[in-house]
């Protein structure tokens, strides 16, 4: 079961619920984020564009910046290489796109996952030199690729690189990081341990997006083009929705400019003129409605993701930069029949994963490494996700390909998958990532010392393994109403970083349920909380878990009446969030279980 912890953060909310007119348990609630101070609710509850960083902060977006004036000024071609994932195509959109308004000559290349793995390789830079290209900008890679950089340069090639990925390090003899960032003309990441910006958590499309908000300023100035200058809130405004896409689909946590920068450019969305993001939009059926962060994460970010495992995502790219609304829709067309495959081949590999971890001594590990040689080796970072979430312990999935083994890891807030990666880095051929997400390649006679070495030194203990379920506030049910839930709003956008807000109460008692939806995967129940107040409550998640918690508790009987004519034996303590659900016109509260103990 999961470890219930309630958060006892200390503020006047009763003051704070005042000055800023709202109920006192959202202020609550905006201190257990860690918002502290008029100065930072204010911004939290209120912040707009203006109150991004300042992209100057960033170390060498300045000198990047005046780099690529250079090269648009005297007509040199640049070439990007982005990634293929939802960032690389958003970032390399970004700089594409603004790049080509201030006249550039310019062009992208997007890795081929299978074809060419992550990042840079010789391969690319040959081909680069080879077509004459004077300048390589890297977007959302680039900064573990020093051996390639340094080629391009012993080729002449000017180099800048834009990323968000942690810089590779050695370990001093007093434990200290040397960092061993790429050779390059201008090297621009927040994550380097000299770089000023205050905040390291964007994704590599806010890092191409900040760089270019210099770049176009420069441009506008430099070459007195009153119509760019006048043209500028525009294309920002316009890439902004990319830079948001970009930070759900990377699970950015959304604090600090990150929640901003996806409130503003969500509402960009749903406006955008660009024929690529309307055609994703249109084909999910989404036109037209308010987006969210579920939205992006689950069901448009996933198209983007799916043709960059399972084809090119240059095909991506190429939805987004078309002019021509009817190859928008076909390719997001393309791109929604791949994702739909997709999903099949993930439930495939997942259960063979679990499988493997069940039947063997896998299951014992604290770090899972999964070698499944027959996957398909785009699928192995979602199997990774869907294992880390089932046994909550950071997860390795490996797939043989023609290079060796290559995969995926996902992690757990205890674990720092990069840093501990890093210690054994003698076994992989190349590897990348961050605390809680990281790529491996590696001979497969390593892939044993690998998973042992991963597991004698990961410093885990039981406790780390134990979900926990923070509660915002012990409320009772009957504190909630109509415009309590509105207010919640103003926490939004919910996501990695700033949760949806849940509450709990005890003495629940489940009086009738009602099994729903197409796979009979959803639970309706009529409730009522001590005071014999009565609502509907739903519940998403794992049915079959709740089954064998209540069958344990109350007996197979008592469940079996509760679906059948009703129970009165079933008196539980629930986790919870409130919401409306309208029907035919009509508003009725709601709650959504979201744990339960005895």
């Amino acid at each position: 079961m999961s470890k219930w912890m309630v958060s006892a953060k200390k503020a006047d909310f009763n003051k704070i619920a005042q000055r800023f007119g709202i109920d006192p348990v959202i202020a609550r609630i905006i201190r257990n984020r860690d918002i502290i101070g008029e100065e930072q609710i204010e911004r939290f509850l209120h912040g707009t564009l203006q109150d991004l960083h300042d992209p100057e902060a960033l170390k060498d977006a300045g000198k990047a910046a005046d780099i690529l004036c250079e090269k648009t000024r005297a007509g040199l071609p640049v070439r990007v290489i982005g990634d293929y994932d939802i960032d690389g195509v958003c970032s390399t959109y970004i700089l594409v796109s603004c790049l080509e308004r201030c006249g550039a000559v310019v062009d992208a290349v997007i890795p081929h996952r299978i074809q060419d793995g992550y990042g840079l390789n010789d391969r690319l830079i040959e081909e680069a030199h080879e077509a004459g290209i004077d300048t390589v900008l890297t977007c959302d890679n680039g900064i573990a690729a020093a051996g390639q950089i340094a080629y391009a340069k012993e080729l002449g090639m000017t180099v800048v690189v834009t990323d968000h990925h942690e810089v590779p390090y050695d370990q001093g003899e007093d434990g200290s990081r040397i960092e061993h960032p790429p050779a390059a003309d201008a090297v621009v990441d927040p994550k380097q341990s000299d770089c000023p910006y205050p905040y390291k958590g964007i994704c590599g499309a806010v890092v191409a997006y900040k760089l270019m908000q210099i770049y176009l300023m420069q441009m506008a100035h430099q070459s007195a083009d009153k119509a760019l200058l006048g043209d500028m809130e525009e294309i920002l405004q316009e890439l902004l929705a990319f830079a948001a896409f970009a930070t759900v689909g990377d699970v950015m946590e959304l604090t600090d400019e990150n929640r901003i920068i996806v409130k503003y450019g969500l509402r960009q969305i749903e406006c955008s003129h660009n024929h690529g993001l309307r055609a994703l939009t249109v084909v999910n059926d989404l036109q037209d409605k308010p987006l969210s962060v579920y939205h992006i994460g689950f069901v448009l970010g996933p198209c983007l993701n799916a043709t960059g495992r399972l084809d090119t995502a240059s095909r991506a790219l190429a939805m987004f930069r078309t002019k021509d609304r009817a190859e928008a829709i076909a390719i997001a067309g393309e791109l929604k029949e791949l994702n739909d495959s997709r999903k099949g081949m993930t439930l495939q590999g997942t259960g063979q994963a679990e499988e493997m971890i069940e039947r063997t001594d896998l299951k014992d590990d604290k770090v899972l490494v999964v070698y499944l040689p027959d996957c398909h080796e785009s699928l192995a970072g979602i199997i990774a996700g869907r294992i880390r979430e089932r046994y909550h312990k950071p997860a390795f999935v490996l797939t043989r390909t023609q290079e060796g083994v290559k995969g995926s890891g996902r992690s757990i807030d205890a674990y720092h998958m990069y840093d501990k990666m890093s210690e054994c880095k003698e076994l992989y051929t190349k590897y990348g990532g961050h605390k809680l997400a990281a790529g491996v390649s590696m001979p497969e006679e390593n892939v044993e010392l690998f998973r042992r070495y991963l597991n004698e030194h990961c410093g885990l203990t039981a406790e780390d393994f134990v979900d926990t379920v923070h509660i915002d506030v012990p409320m009772p049910m009957s504190y909630v109403t109509t415009d309590f839930i509105r207010q919640l709003a103003v926490l939004e956008p919910f996501g990695n970083g700033n949760p949806k807000p849940v509450f709990a109460q005890k003495k629940v008692r489940v009086l009738r349920g009602n099994i729903l939806g197409k796979n009979r995967n959803v639970g309706k129940y009529r409730i009522e909380d001590e005071n014999g107040g009565r609502y509907d409550m739903m519940y998403f998640a794992d049915l079959e878990r709740w089954h064998g918690f209540l069958t344990e508790n109350f007996g197979a009987a008592e469940v079996d009446r509760l679906y059948k004519e009703g129970s009165d034996t079933i008196c539980i303590s629930v986790v919870y969030y409130p919401d409306i659900n309208v029907y035919r016109g009509q508003e009725e509260l709601q709650m959504v279980m979201q744990d339960y103990c005895m």
